[in-house]
């Protein structure tokens, strides 16, 4: 009866310990993902101000102007 109680608590113990590391886990990869996806919407926010920069540069208006100056 003794070994029988031992083993359910080290079965008990074992599955807490278990349960706290996937939650630490869990909870590692989810702010990874957002600070991938934070990361990603910075870089997405520089490409497109590059392309309104090259934008203007190659503007019809803009050339002209510049080859008038």
């Amino acid at each position: 009866m003794k070994l029988r109680f031992c083993f359910v608590v080290f079965c008990f113990t074992a599955l807490a310990i278990l349960t706290v590391h996937l939650r630490n886990v869990h909870n590692r990869i989810f702010y990874e993902l957002c600070e991938s996806s934070a990361e990603q919407s910075r870089l997405r926010q520089q490409i497109w101000q590059k392309q309104l920069q090259l934008e203007s540069l190659t503007n019809p208006a803009a050339v002209s102007e510049q080859l008038g100056d």
